[in-house]
């Protein structure tokens, strides 16, 4: 992995596309955050992430020129809070193939004033029952999502499914299993699990370089449990219980297999 640093930026490829847009190309460093980019000095109006090993959409400065961002083929399973107020002007946001999970997870979003065009495409949330009509409900401005034009017929019945009471019940399930962890964030307490701090970095290593949400997650849950990934469990202070160490083995080696 490449940090995004300010040389990086200053050196990577810079042009005007076929839009007759300032762009910087910084695909394929496989960087692992946003981070630096006010060494742009807001001199561009699209950035291409594409094929990076990005996790999160957050991390930028204030950049009231930037209108596209491209962040195909990344990572990212969050969305960062108050988005509009760094990126005021942005009107299209490609997130095609990437590990967004739940229709919660894209409220965020919601915030940009000027977006109009969204891509999904090939993320887990494009696949929920009734992903198109709540981001019509949810993005009264969008007019493109996954590069299909949102018809004023379709935004009036996402409308009025998600302002009757049914859908509003709706809305309040999908709130509730929108993502709130962070990956490799809960880390287990090592007062619990008598981790030493190498044990900690290797945890947070083999979470970090999780190729896939049902991963992380996997890794998260054994983690809780005070196991490192590859190894037999880490015996807890306040654990004397012979059987429950042999059943946490029985686990390690189920969930390595």
């Amino acid at each position: 992995m490449v940090k995004l640093t300010t040389e990086l930026i200053q050196n990577s490829m810079q042009y005007m596309n076929p839009c007759r847009d300032r762009e910087l190309d910084l695909r394929g460093y496989k960087i692992p955050q946003i981070e630096n980019l006010g060494a742009t000095l807001d001199q561009f109006d699209t950035i291409d992430f594409s094929d990076n090993d990005v996790r999160k959409l957050d991390g930028f400065p204030l950049l009231k020129r930037l209108k596209c961002l491209f962040f195909n083929n990344n990572r990212i399973v969050r969305i960062g809070e108050n988005l509009e107020q760094y990126l005021p002007n942005l009107e299209s946001l490609i997130l095609t193939n990437n590990n967004i999970g739940e229709l919660g997870d894209l409220d965020p979003l919601a915030t940009l004033p000027k977006l109009k065009t969204l891509s999904l495409m090939h993320n887990p949330v494009a696949n929920k029952q009734h992903y198109r009509a709540y981001v019509a409900f949810k993005f009264p401005e969008l007019r493109l999502l996954d590069f299909r034009k949102i018809k004023q017929k379709e935004r009036d019945e996402a409308n009025a499914l998600f302002k009757s009471k049914k859908g509003k019940e709706m809305q309040k399930e999908i709130s509730r299993k929108a993502k709130t962890f962070v990956p490799g964030g809960n880390m287990p307490d090592p007062k619990v699990t008598n981790l030493n701090p190498q044990e900690i970095h290797k945890i947070r290593e083999a979470i970090k370089n999780a190729s896939s949400l049902q991963e992380v997650e996997r890794l998260t849950r054994m983690l809780q449990s005070g196991q490192i990934p590859g190894q037999k469990p880490i015996q807890r202070a306040t654990q004397t219980n012979g059987k429950q160490n042999e059943d946490e083995e029985m686990e390690t080696e189920q969930t390595g297999n």
